[in-house]
């Protein structure tokens, strides 16, 4: 029998989108870097690194718990997998950046697209590390690039478990196979604020007003067996998600507690 021709042959197909995968799917784009856009970016980055530092300043740093252990955790592990809630951004990486003179290098995931290139820039005038992502789109790939900074230049990913678009609250299995192929720990940060503006977004984002009383909360490293299957991995990410309820709780008894 010869093969289907023409309308009769079916069509190809499209193969299985990848599952926890830890990059987003990144095209090429039509723009190019060019030293106009360059330019405006350099100035988007400024404003914005003005508008952190201000926010950061005006807010006051009332309690900090947990850290003595996160430090001994960055000492004895030199990387690991810091985790919090994506509407806690803002002061989640404060507190990564309050662990550097224990040897914590934080680094953060950016598109390696044009779209990347100011995120990329403010990252560096945090004194962060920039993680571009893989254009490859392969979990492998992806696997592959985030243990060589992890393992080999033990540099620490910032993972917003929740990100980067939701559902808001669900701990995505990211941060446990980084540390099920990396053997580093995880570690859960929550922040609380006394005063704090929610955005009507998908993340809830939450950014604490002027003058507003700030908590941060280290919860224990968590380790991460190497051997897990489907059902004991869910377990341990709604765990996971459990934890940073927790701590934020004990963050926001922080402040009620004067």
């Amino acid at each position: 029998m010869s093969e289907p021709t023409g309308t009769d042959r079916p069509p190809p197909t499209e193969p299985a989108p990848l599952r926890n995968t830890l990059y987003r799917k990144v095209t090429k784009g039509k723009r190019r870097l060019t030293p106009g856009r360059l330019w405006m970016y350099r100035i988007a980055v400024v404003v914005a690194w003005w508008l952190v530092r201000l926010i950061w300043s005006s807010c006051r740093i009332e309690r900090v718990i947990g850290r003595e252990g996160a430090a001994r955790a960055v000492r004895e592990s030199k990387s690991l997998i810091p985790v919090y809630w994506h509407q806690h951004m803002l002061f989640g990486v404060h507190a990564l950046l309050g662990l550097r003179a224990e040897g914590l290098k934080v680094g953060f995931l950016i598109s390696p697209s044009i779209d990347g290139t100011a995120p990329a820039m403010l990252v560096e005038k945090i004194g962060g590390h920039v993680i571009r992502g893989s254009s490859t789109h392969t979990g492998a790939r992806a696997l592959r690039d985030y243990y060589e900074t992890i393992v080999k230049q033990q540099i620490s990913p910032a993972i917003t478990p929740d990100g980067p678009r939701g559902p808001v609250h669900e701990f995505k299995p990211g941060a446990v196979m980084l540390s099920q192929i990396s053997g580093k720990p995880i570690l859960p940060v929550a922040v609380a604020a006394s005063r704090a503006y929610r955005f009507r977004t998908w993340d809830r984002f939450e950014l604490p007003l002027p003058f507003s009383r700030v908590a941060i909360v280290y919860g224990d490293p968590v380790k991460v067996a190497r051997a897990m299957n489907a059902d004991a991995l869910e377990d341990l990410q709604r765990q996971m998600a459990a934890r940073l309820f927790e701590l934020r709780a004990t963050a926001e008894a922080a402040l009620q507690d004067r």
